[in-house]
């Protein structure tokens, strides 16, 4: 697993949201989240930023960038 997929599998974990609410509220298919879980999907500039500002952490920090979740928010 890349480090997108285990930021996002962790901010979801976190914060109690399951896939199929993630996808709603970020306006995806639920099984694209799944895909993204996987590493069988990249995702788009919309769904990693659409990702980071629902979880209120900075693009960086989902792409592996930093581990610092607020840094260039």
């Amino acid at each position: 697993m890349n480090n997108f997929n285990n930021k996002l599998r962790n901010l979801r974990v976190s914060n109690g949201i399951t896939q199929k609410q993630l996808a709603e509220q970020i306006n995806i298919q639920p099984n694209s989240v799944q895909r993204l879980k996987y590493g069988t999907a990249q995702p788009s500039l919309k769904t990693i930023t659409a990702i980071a500002d629902y979880f209120d952490v900075s693009i960086d920090y989902l792409v592996g960038r930093t581990d610092n979740p607020e840094i260039n928010k």
